[in-house]
């Protein structure tokens, strides 16, 4: 083991599984290192990494346990700042809930190069984080549609069985009317409104924008006759397994 490393650890949105398959599918792989980049998922395998301004990389796939460890070598062609073969990354990923941790340890031929992926290596999980986040996250603009649905939902069974699919049981709600926790408080939440703000309807206004899990949607609210009753946006936060875990509504 090289007295030169890089550790780094994150957790990831994602149930383990998909998180690991980011290591196997040429696709998925290229999506975090850039277009081009391939690997082969098996030991003796070529890893391939072509990162921006045409910088390539290249090694070997050394251990691959799915859904729990990959290693591979890793050096760059040019042979700076050193050759290919000439590094060890070693990738773990462990469940944390319904999540994934992910732990790092990168083995360098001396302190310099080591030195130099620190950034490089906080901005790469960035962009791995975002990538396995837009695969589990990839139908957050209909989960959203069909909240903004909900409030005009009368029928209390089907509004329920929508939740189930859209929302965790626990899902909270937070906007200057709402303070609630549960899909059933929640139910019962909008049966009130429809009673006091009769005819009011929700529209989401323009694309959903995504990070990592947090989604925010601009929403405006009309009602008979198609009167403005107000705008705003909603703030919500996705769990690992795509469905909404909580919401925070801001007016105006």
């Amino acid at each position: 083991m090289s007295e030169y490393s890089l550790d780094r650890s994150v957790t990831i949105q994602a149930p383990r599984d998909i998180v690991f398959s980011f290591f196997t599918d040429n696709a998925r792989w290229a999506s975090w290192w850039g277009p081009g980049s391939t690997v082969e998922p098996r030991v003796g395998g070529q890893v391939y990494i072509r990162h921006p301004g045409n910088v390539e990389s290249s090694g070997e796939v050394l251990e691959i346990r799915p859904p729990e460890q990959f290693v591979f070598s890793y050096g760059f062609n040019s042979g700076k700042p050193f050759a290919p073969g000439a590094s060890r990354v070693t990738i773990s990923l462990e469940p944390s809930g319904a999540a994934t941790r992910l732990q790092l340890h990168h083995e360098f031929p001396d302190g310099e190069s080591r030195d130099e992926h620190v950034q490089g290596w906080r901005f790469q999980l960035s962009l791995f984080a975002n990538a396995v986040s837009d695969l589990v996250q990839a139908g957050a603009a209909l989960r959203v549609d069909a909240w903004f649905d909900l409030w005009k939902e009368t029928d209390e069974a089907v509004r329920l069985a929508t939740l189930r699919g859209i929302a965790t049981p626990a899902v909270a709600f937070r906007d200057r009317y709402s303070l609630i926790d549960g899909a059933a408080e929640l139910s019962a939440h909008i049966a009130a409104a429809q009673k006091f703000m009769p005819g009011v309807v929700l529209q989401r206004r323009g694309d959903v924008r995504h990070c990592q899990g947090t989604v925010i949607a601009d929403w405006s609210a009309t009602g008979p006759g198609n009167a403005p009753r107000g705008q705003g946006s909603n703030v919500f936060v996705f769990g690992p397994d795509g469905r909404i875990a909580a919401v925070t509504g801001f007016w105006g």
